[in-house]
């Protein structure tokens, strides 16, 4: 199992869940990809957090919304985190940019800082920065774990023109038949997607980072996930690489499934 602790800035270093009930949210997503779960102390009293693994692995979190976010009608979502060296001036930058700060840098005692943007079409994201080198890392690449992050938008020109400044990413062309999808390069290497919100297929849908786990088998999962009270938004379908999906768990929270049969298209 590919386990990580070395994410260089630019790259995507963590994902959790946002839900408005922990205790559902980590018997489903139990059910559907084979996670348990270890509760976290939180300081000060908060909200509740668990970390999801796969066996003995971290996979991502899970948290539970505090009574004032589910009143401001804030929706379960996955969270995409972009590894910082300095998340306070990843802060500043961002609003340098056009960004939107809706959680400021705060401190994760013992483990590192965070904070919290939309983008400038507003596109929620996080940032942190890692002050623990001796933590565990996150499980990623294998079934059951992150395996790619996309950010669905419907101006990419405007998108790369924002992440480019901030992170120092850069982008290549990748045509999948009449998509035009765009590749973000981190370092040379590939870090994310970019997919054209185009169609009325995406009216209403605001623009987001979607979070995608890897999975043996699609179809499998996707049945699973709408049997157990999920829903499945875009069907198995198949792409260059294999064949994804895009599903929502009982609470509204969405997130995509791939199972990679071609890794090398």
């Amino acid at each position: 199992m590919p386990v990580r602790n070395d994410f260089a800035p630019g790259e995507f270093c963590w994902v959790d869940l946002n839900s408005h009930e922990l205790k559902s949210a980590v018997a489903w997503y139990g059910e559907l990809f084979g996670w348990s779960h270890q509760v976290m102390e939180t300081p000060g009293g908060g909200p509740p957090y668990a970390f999801f693994q796969k066996g003995d692995s971290v996979v991502g979190g899970v948290g539970e919304m505090t009574d004032e976010m589910k009143s401001m009608g804030i929706p379960p979502m996955w969270n995409s985190y972009i590894s910082t060296s300095d998340c306070t001036a990843t802060e500043a930058k961002v609003q340098e940019l056009g960004g939107t700060v809706t959680v400021p840098t705060m401190e994760v005692p013992g483990h590192g800082k965070l904070a919290f943007f939309l983008d400038p079409e507003g596109a929620s994201f996080a940032a942190w920065q890692n002050t623990n080198p001796e933590a565990p890392g996150m499980m990623v690449t294998d079934p059951g774990s992150l395996s790619w992050n996309e950010l669905m938008t419907r101006d990419s020109s405007k998108a790369q023109e924002f992440y480019g400044k901030l992170a120092g990413w850069e982008f290549a062309p990748m045509p999948m038949g009449d998509i035009d999808y765009t590749i973000v390069k981190n370092g040379g290497k590939d870090a994310a997607g970019m997919m054209p919100m185009d169609g009325p297929q995406f009216e209403g849908i605001p623009a987001h980072w979607l979070v995608y786990f890897a999975v043996a088998d699609c179809d499998e999962i996707a049945n699973k996930a709408q049997q157990s009270g999920g829903r499945v938004n875009v069907p198995p379908t198949d792409i260059p690489i294999g064949k994804f999906a895009v599903l929502a768990d009982p609470q509204g929270a969405v997130f995509a499934v791939v199972t990679v049969t071609n890794p090398d298209c």
